[in-house]
């Protein structure tokens, strides 16, 4: 199967993948491509993975990951889901056990590694237990922890190689009638990453999960993570993304929508666009545009906001905007739906403007 990119209508057409359920939100299928992140605190400091939970969550975050890598992390699950709003996904590696723990609780989902999970009847284990709590499952394949008789046979994490065992387990789960499943194929190379992916896509209705995994730090991290995920949301691959960033973890749900934005593939936050400035420039644009970007991400409006420092291209986008501002010398000029509303001192710039767009 060809990935090719459709550009006769101007948006992205996504394959179409089996739809299934994390607790009650769909995944899948013709619905919208979901965002994830991690929780980086230990698990069982219930207050504080509440906590990042509810950051996670304000900033656009749908689905949470936290880790169950020991007892004390299974057991504190019980006073973690009911303070949050959003499917939680238990992360199990090495112990089958812990994923068998975490099902006994309402936890949306467990990931699971083919590569470290161990035999197969302890898959087949966590299958069987998934299927009579109706839970779903990923199997979360990575490059850094892959099947040794895989290694041995391709010689290193090969985008076959990551394929061959993306496959192996997904032939587990639909030989026992199992689907309420999603995949990920993850790798630190960008190339290889897509390579594996467009692979994986030809050969299962599952529903993806993209991401490039350990991309590195907030700035670098986030371009790998817009080039590696964005090249397969480009050619109609995938329905949830996580961006890995060493940092925060709520940069990593704000790239994440971004991402997703600048592709016309979410629509339920502002756009915001912003010029480089310039020696022409006589307001604070840097300044503008970050408070502008802070305080409007979590409106949830789908709208396009234009913050521009001078007249070359300020009024031209501003009017093409649902709303802008274009700036002169210690004032700027407010545009609303392509049409001038009012000159505001630069003083007055954030909050008029803020105010106007609440009001949209």
């Amino acid at each position: 199967m060809k990935h090719e990119l459709e550009l006769t209508d101007n948006r992205v057409h996504r394959r179409k993948t089996r739809e299934i359920l994390l607790g009650k939100l769909k995944l899948g299928g013709d619905n919208p491509i979901r965002v994830q992140s991690m929780t980086t605190p230990k698990t069982e400091d219930v207050d504080a993975v509440v906590a990042q939970v509810l950051d996670l969550e304000a900033a656009g975050c749908e689905i949470i990951r936290v880790t169950v890598n020991n007892q004390e992390a299974a057991d504190a699950l019980p006073a973690i889901l009911p303070r949050v709003h959003v499917p939680l996904i238990a992360d199990v590696h090495f112990d089958y056990r812990m994923a068998m723990a975490a099902l006994e609780h309402d936890v949306a989902c467990v990931r699971i590694n083919p590569g470290n999970i161990g035999a197969e009847w302890k898959l087949l284990e966590i299958v069987n237990k998934a299927a009579d709590r109706g839970k779903a499952i990923r199997i979360g394949v990575n490059a850094g922890s892959l099947e040794k008789a895989l290694l041995r046979k391709h010689g290193h994490p090969t985008p076959e190689a990551l394929v061959e065992s993306a496959l192996g387990a997904i032939s587990l789960l639909e030989g026992k009638g199992f689907f309420a499943f999603k995949v990920s194929i993850k790798s630190s190379d960008v190339i290889s990453n897509y390579r594996a992916y467009a692979l994986l896509s030809a050969a299962t209705e599952a529903p993806l999960h993209l991401g490039v995994t350990e991309a590195g730090t907030r700035h670098y991290g986030a371009v790998k993570s817009a080039v590696g995920i964005g090249g397969l949301l480009l050619a109609g691959i995938g329905d949830t993304i996580r961006v890995s960033l060493s940092t925060d973890p709520v940069e990593e749900v704000k790239t994440g929508v971004y991402i997703l934005k600048s592709l016309g593939l979410k629509n339920d936050t502002p756009e915001i666009i912003a010029c480089p400035s310039c020696g022409r420039a006589d307001i604070d644009v840097y300044r503008l545009a970050e408070e502008v970007e802070r305080r409007a991400l979590g409106l949830k409006k789908n709208i396009k906001i234009a913050v521009m420092g001078c007249v070359v291209n300020g009024p031209g986008e501003s009017m093409e905007a649902d709303i802008g501002i274009a700036g002169g010398k210690g004032e700027g000029l407010v545009y609303k739906k392509g049409k001038p509303v009012r000159k505001v001192p630069e003083a007055e710039m954030l909050e008029f403007l803020m105010s106007e767009i609440e009001r949209m």
